[in-house]
Order: structure tokens, then C-alpha cells, then sequence
């Protein structure tokens, strides 16, 4: 096959959900696959390590997007005689004039299942591209089940159109010892009480309000001291959180670390007491299998995706429930058989999802979707 991808996303959206998929899916594809073309459009540096024998680098300008899109892309295509075509980004940026296959990811529905956690710009972008993307589409990936029942839930789209690939932690996330972990966190960081910690971004959709919440009810009950780590660059909803914390009175033991790079966040997770994460929605939801991965117990909520990744493997708690988290924290920090035992279902569970097993299914979608073109073909025939 002749695959082509859309990789600019890879550094457009570095550290996000994803930027982080479109790498692992790529850079995997090319490590387990030597059989296959691919053609890669790019946009930025660090193009070196997607650079291989059977892959080519098409050099692409943010500044001149919609030329490259609803023009050069088309044509290249058709000029390489593509066969198939991946548009990772929820299919955003596929221009109708492609005519080869064309296979998009949809991570998740956020925008039509709660509109009001995301950006506006983004929001109109959603509404107004996504319903045709689906409908020019001859094949949609995305990452979990729940995710394809939404998209089932929402647009007229043939189920065997649709395949869940699910995503994986890096391998970078793996457990560490804890004591040392402990010592970097404590060297890098200067938090030297054990703690909690949250990842995953401030959204309101997070629900890191509540989190904070239980925590300013539970810290007090506990037999031992204990902080709050939360995790990642503030804007104006993280600050906000911090005013919350301001008027609890529990500042002193909530610590907002501001960015973390991504090579520190595996002694982050290992070092962690607990991992907490009461999102209120996810299209898959990966800070809890990282957590998992690093060997870190999870109290995660009992909704969306997130029962599918964790399995038995962790506290599923009524994310809409404080109290329902604090009795989880309570049940959980002072229980150490427990916490012993959710280490070790965690990284059992863990060992379910890998980059490697995402690349060989999302292969296979490809496979099935070039498969059925020469079927239609042999049949007009």
C-alpha cells in the first residue's frame, strides 16, 4: 500500500492529545512496518526520526495551510498515486477533492456532548467541518467504544464504517523506584510530604474543582500529612483553582506545579501516593493508564470512556459526587493492602495497550478499507 498522512499536527499540536497520538501512531508505523509506502506531510523541524527507507517527508507552511490542504494535498495524492489517506486531526483540514481512500480519527465529540468547555474558535471549526468530513470519509478510527457509540449517537454514519484503535501510554511510563522518585521530586520540586497528584489539563470538563473539594474535606481526617500536587501550565482556569484554594484555606498544601516536561512526568506519576483524575468526560482518557503504567494506584470516575481503560484496576468513583471521591481517598490513603493491590491490577491492565497494538489495528483498518475499495471496483466491473 501507498499511505499517506497528515503529520503536521505533530508539532502544531505538541503536548496535546493530539499531537502526542498522530507521533506514537506514525513513529510506530514506521518501526513495525517495512513493507508499506509512506508519504508524510509535515510541517516544522524534527523531521529526522520519521525520516526512513520506506517513508517520504513532504515539507508543508502553517502560513499557507488552506493552499497546502484544498490545493497541494489533493494533487500530490493523485500525482503519487496514493492509495490511502489519514487525517489524524478529527479529519480537520480533508479537502473533498482528495480522490483516493480517505481515513480520519475522530478522538472525540467534546464539542456537540458539552460545547461549553471548548473554545470557540474551535467549536464553530467542529460544528461546521465534521458532519461532511464524516460524510466524504470511506473510513473512521477512534479510540475507544464509547467514543463510537457517540459518533453513532450523532451522525448517520454505517457502524462497520467505524474502528476502535485504542490508544497507549509511552513507553517512557514505567515504574520507577519510589523511594528515589520520591528524592527527585522532592530535589526538583521541593515537595517532600507524600501526595496526590492530578494531570491532565484545567478544562472545567476536568473537574479539578472537585477535586480540590474533597481534598480541602479529607485533609484534616487523615493520619498523616499529605499534598495535593496538580500538574500542568496555568491559564486562567488553573488560576482560578488557585483562588479556590486561596479561600479554603489549603494553599499551603495544594502545590500547582506549572509545566512539567514530558521526560520528568514518569517520576511524577511514580512518586505519587495516589493518582486522581474525576474527569467529567473522555474520549479515551490517558493520564490514568500512564498512572497505571508507573505502578501509581487511580481513583478515576465511572463515566465515558474511562471504565473501559481501567477495568477493575482502579476506584471508579460518581465524578458528580464529591463525597463519593472523598470516601474514596479516605478508603484508599489508609489502606495499604489496598493500595498494593491496585498497583499491581493497575500495571496488569496496563500491559493490555501498547503503540505497537494501536499501529498493527490501525494497519488492519487500512488493510480492510483498500480491501473493500477493489471489492466495489470488481463489482462495477
Amino acid at each position: 500500500m501507498r499511505i499517506a498522512m497528515d503529520a503536521r499536527g505533530i508539532n502544531w499540536y505538541r503536548g496535546s492529545g493530539i499531537g502526542t497520538y498522530t507521533d506514537s501512531l506514525l513513529c510506530t508505523l514506521l518501526n513495525i512496518d517495512k513493507e508499506n509506502y509512506y508519504h508524510i506531510y509535515w510541517s516544522g523541524d524534527d523531521y529526522d526520526r520519521v525520516t526512513n527507507d520506506n517513508s517520504r517527508i513532504i515539507m508543508t507552511s502553517r502560513k499557507h495551510h488552506r493552499f497546502f490542504q484544498q490545493s497541494y494535498i489533493p494533487g500530490n495524492l493523485a500525482k503519487e498515486n496514493i492509495d490511502i489517506y489519514h487525517v489524524p486531526q478529527n479529519g480537520i483540514g480533508l479537502c473533498s477533492a482528495v480522490n483516493c481512500r480517505k481515513v480520519i480519527t475522530i478522538h472525540d465529540l467534546i464539542p456537540y456532548i458539552m460545547p461549553e468547555t471548548v473554545g470557540r474558535g474551535y467549536l464553530l471549526k467542529f460544528l461546521k467541518e465534521v458532519p461532511n468530513i464524516l460524510e466524504i470519509s470511506d473510513g473512521v478510527i477512534t479510540v475507544s467504544e464509547w467514543s463510537k457509540r457517540d459518533i453513532l449517537k450523532f451522525f448517520p454514519v454505517d457502524e462497520n464504517k467505524i474502528f476502535v484503535t485504542p490508544l497507549a501510554a509511552d513507553i517512557r511510563y514505567k515504574p520507577l523506584d519510589k523511594n528515589w522518585a520520591r528524592y527527585m521530586v522532592a530535589k526538583r520540586l521541593n515537595i517532600k510530604l507524600p501526595f496526590l497528584l492530578y494531570v491532565g489539563g484545567f478544562s472545567p470538563r476536568k473537574n479539578v474543582k472537585s477535586l480540590i473539594m474533597a481534598f480541602s474535606n479529607i485533609i484534616n481526617s487523615l493520619s498523616k500529612e499529605f499534598v495535593l500536587v496538580i500538574a500542568g501550565s496555568l491559564k486562567d482556569d488553573g488560576n482560578m483553582l488557585k483562588e479556590l484554594c486561596d479561600r479554603l484555606k489549603i494553599s499551603s498544601n495544594v502545590f500547582f506545579t506549572g509545566f512539567v516536561e514530558e521526560d520528568f512526568m514518569p517520576i511524577l506519576y511514580s512518586a505519587a501516593e495516589v493518582f486522581v483524575y474525576p474527569s467529567l468526560y473522555e474520549g479515551f482518557g490517558l493520564p490514568p493508564l500512564e498512572a497505571m503504567s508507573c505502578g501509581t494506584p487511580v481513583i478515576t470516575s465511572n463515566v465515558s470512556s474511562i471504565p473501559e481503560i481501567v477495568g477493575d484496576a482502579g476506584i471508579l468513583i460518581d465524578p458528580y459526587d464529591t463525597s463519593n471521591l472523598v470516601n474514596a481517598l479516605g478508603t484508599l490513603l489508609e489502606n495499604e493492602p489496598l493500595k498494593l493491590e491496585l498497583i499491581d491490577k493497575g500495571l496488569n491492565r496496563a500491559k493490555l495497550f501498547s503503540w505497537e497494538k494501536t499501529a498493527e489495528k490501525t494497519l488492519e483498518v487500512y488493510k480492510k478499507i483498500i480491501e473493500i475499495d477493489k471489492l466495489e471496483i470488481k463489482k462495477i466491473g
